[in-house]
């Protein structure tokens, strides 16, 4: 649990494909929460989906997770970074690829940024049913920064398949 400071919720999406993608989720949950300053609050169930773009790899192992924490939007993104190299994601210039373990900072508050390394809410979020699907598991119909509903861009993205993780529930 966070001290007495200020905090502040975020929402981070993780995904990966290689590998062993349920426990490397559970270890970047672990290195987040083991990070004074933050506190894992909630995390979807995992959903399988379809890679996009590069269809030749492996199916995709994604949820998302809120937090409290008490660092700034920048300085969260360095630790996600962080996380991901310890866990062993090599970053290439390839994007859509396979990966081990991907953290993406979707949401902090309703702070909106456009700097070129940090955009909030997460630029591509809303098109992604992958990231979708678990923050409305999370969260209900939730209103994001420009004032649409979760449930407007499930419809939006419809032609994408996220389900619920059969090989998830039989670990559990």
């Amino acid at each position: 649990m966070i001290a007495s400071a200020k905090t502040f919720l975020a929402w981070i999406g993780l995904g990966g494909n290689l590998g062993e993608p349920h426990s490397t989720i559970s270890k970047a949950l672990a290195c987040l929460n083991e990070d004074s300053g933050n506190d894992v609050e909630a995390v979807s169930s995992l959903y399988r989906t379809a890679p996009i773009g590069i269809t030749d790899q492996p199916d995709f192992i994604n949820a998302v997770a809120r937090i409290r924490t008490v660092v700034a939007p920048q300085v969260l993104l360095e630790k996600l970074l962080d996380i991901e190299a310890r866990l062993g994601r090599v970053r290439t210039e390839q994007q859509f690829g396979p990966r081990v373990i991907d953290l993406d900072l979707l949401l902090y508050e309703w702070v909106q940024i456009d700097t070129p390394h940090l955009t909030l809410p997460h630029p591509r979020m809303h098109l992604r049913r992958f990231v979708l699907e678990p923050l409305f598991e999370l969260e209900g119909d939730l209103a994001l920064p420009g004032g649409r509903e979760i449930s407007f861009y499930l419809t939006q993205a419809r032609d994408q398949a996220a389900a619920l993780d059969e090989a998830a529930k039989d670990t559990d």
